[in-house]
């Protein structure tokens, strides 16, 4: 496979993306979900991850984790073949861990910033690998606006080859999904005018970016040099918004603000599934992917972060400015093969429906300050902490 300015030329297809028959390939689906720890006076981060992990843990095992800072926890499905089966998940993930954190008198918030900021700030979780990120990247570690939860979806993909084929193709729709996803207006205590800030905050992180287009070889050579150079720690800080996964047979999605509303992230993820299913179908014909260079992406993930689905997007197959409906009209129909394949075509039709009647995460918490007769943001949180859970 050669790698040229204009894109990733391939020289073998991926493994079939049909079976025996001619039918469509449905990737099995996962999805990993960081939550804040808020105090249930303050409404404010606490570091209290410790004992609500180890809470949540007697029920869900590893599928609770820590994460960076200690006012965050981490669950994750196990690999999932439908959406029944991943929403089902997530509702039962999601339970589990409200009930360990109110054991541990505080609330169970999906936001990708902390609405109410953290009275002091909060430590890094106590691991090796953690304590030398703080030390190596110190100016990016303040405890206090750098907390934000994301939500990564993961795509099943055969090996490493099939991963990089689907990352390179998939990465020009990315923003589209992006505007979908954006819950956090709200940090350090004030509107920062974006819709998701937490893709602003993380965006400080080296490799937090669109990926470039890259084969097996080039991928090697880029996350070696990324390490060796010191830019990176280890290869774990490739966070690239789509990349093969280092621990599992999958590509991950890193593009979502977490969601309080668990319809927006199944439909963030089925949407996901759609598009590589349609993809690994249409491999065969070995079209080369969409040449977008990561500059523009970068800006086209840049109007998704500030306005969300409704306003002005930036096309990243044009690099004109478009209105957002448009670019995710598009989406769909682009994963709508894979959908059906999936049985997953009227869910996302009505998920998405509904989002854009009732409004993005975002729009929800601005909704909720508005009417929030004198409580403010503490509003806001709670509003919050009962969709988290609502399911």
């Amino acid at each position: 496979m050669a790698v040229t300015e204009q894109g990733v030329l391939p020289d073998a297809v991926p493994l079939p993306g049909r079976d025996a028959v001619g039918r469509a390939v449905v990737p099995t689906l996962g999805v990993e979900e960081e939550f804040l720890l808020v105090d249930r006076l303050t409404r404010a981060p606490v570091p209290r991850a410790g004992p609500v992990i180890e809470a949540a843990s007697h029920f869900l095992g590893d599928l609770v984790q820590e994460e960076f800072y200690r006012c965050m926890v981490e669950v994750c499905t196990r690999p999932a073949t439908t959406a029944t089966d991943v929403r089902a998940q997530l509702a039962l993930l999601r339970e589990a861990a409200a009930q360990a954190a109110r054991a541990s008198d505080c609330l169970l918030v999906a936001s990708g910033t902390a609405v109410v900021p953290p009275d002091a700030p909060i430590p890094v979780t106590d691991t090796p690998r953690y304590r030398r990120m703080a030390r190596q990247f110190g100016a990016l570690v303040d405890g206090n606006l750098g907390i934000v939860c994301g939500c990564h979806v993961h795509v099943g993909a055969a090996d490493r080859a099939q991963a990089l084929f689907l990352a390179n193709h998939v990465r020009p729709w990315l923003p589209a999904l992006q505007a979908l996803a954006v819950n956090s207006p709200f940090a350090g205590g004030v509107d920062t005018g974006f819709a998701s800030w937490r893709c602003v905050e993380f965006g400080r992180w080296p490799s937090a970016e669109p990926s470039p287009l890259l084969d097996i070889a080039s991928y090697e050579e880029s996350a070696a040099a990324l390490v060796d150079s010191g830019i990176l720690m280890d290869r774990r800080m490739i966070y690239w918004f789509a990349r093969p996964s280092e621990h599992q047979p999958t590509v991950e999605f890193r593009v979502a603000d977490t969601s309080a509303d668990l319809d927006t992230t199944v439909l963030v993820a089925l949407l996901l599934r759609g598009l590589c299913a349609t993809l690994l179908a249409q491999a065969e014909e070995r079209r080369p992917p969409p040449d977008v260079p990561v500059p523009r992406l970068r800006d086209a993930h840049r109007y998704a972060a500030q306005y969300g689905p409704t306003g002005l997007a930036l096309d990243p197959f044009t690099g004109e400015r478009v209105p957002a409906r448009s670019l995710i009209t598009a989406l769909v129909a682009a994963a709508a093969p894979g959908l059906r394949a999936a049985g997953d075509e009227a869910e996302v039709h009505r998920l998405l429906g509904a989002l854009l009647r009732k409004g993005t995460g975002a729009a929800r918490q601005r909704a909720a300050l508005h009417r929030s007769g004198g409580r403010g943001l503490r509003a806001v949180v709670d509003h919050l902490a009962d969709l988290t859970t609502w399911a």
